[in-house]
């Protein structure tokens, strides 16, 4: 298992943002609580689940193990969470 940082800079509200998915979403929720992310930041509705984090906070996710993705990773990586999430609503609806 493992948590993942893009190399993506987008700028927004004076800060530059990039992406951190898992390769599962407790495992991404877990990661993003110890390093103290904003729940809010979770983009549950989005084409695929991630955080939104800032170049800062990228620095201290790789600090606490989170590896650095290129865009292949992260497509494998939404994917299966997307799939992860799918699968829970599912079962919720059941």
């Amino acid at each position: 298992m493992a948590v993942y940082v893009d190399f993506v800079k987008i700028p927004y509200r004076g800060y530059q943002w990039c992406h951190m998915l898992a390769d599962s979403l407790q495992e991404l929720h877990d990661f993003a609580a110890l390093i103290e992310v904003d729940p809010r930041l979770f983009h549950q509705h989005a084409s695929y689940p991630h955080y939104d984090i800032t170049v800062q906070m990228r620095k201290i996710a790789l600090e606490h193990g989170a590896m650095p993705a290129d865009r292949r990773t992260i497509i494998t990586s939404a994917k299966k969470l997307k799939a992860e999430l799918q699968a829970g609503a599912k079962a919720d609806s059941n």
